[in-house]
């Protein structure tokens, strides 16, 4: 099948003398997003050549603590719903979600929303 479309992601990060990141943001033209702040990302690509995922995990320094548990959590459930689509899994899906209720629990993110 012919690619008849291409739809470009741009991520842009504005960094200290540290190189620590001072800003995030991101454009998708397709998704009507352009030029939008973020605190945190989680970027990850698999490499089937290699067979192993790569990625970039960036947040910036005023990223606050309890919006980063916040942010775990969503990404976990996220994968876990990701995961169910990909593999259609219903019993690693379940497992997977029963851990993001224990994190969240532990993390006791209910007192943080």
């Amino acid at each position: 099948m012919a690619v008849v479309h291409t739809s470009e992601i741009k991520l842009k990060v504005g960094l200290d003398e540290n190189r620590v990141p001072e800003t995030l943001n991101w454009s998708a033209e397709d998704g009507g997003i352009d030029n939008e702040q973020a605190k945190a990302m989680f970027l990850s690509v698999w490499d089937s050549n290699q067979r192993e995922s790569l990625k970039i995990d960036l947040w910036t320094k005023d990223m606050p603590v309890d919006e980063m548990k916040i942010f775990f959590h969503q990404t976990l459930v996220t994968m876990a719903d990701t995961f169910m689509k990909a593999t259609q899994d219903e019993k690693m899906t379940a497992t997977m979600k029963d851990f993001c209720e224990y994190f969240a629990d532990k993390m006791e993110l209910d007192k943080l929303r």
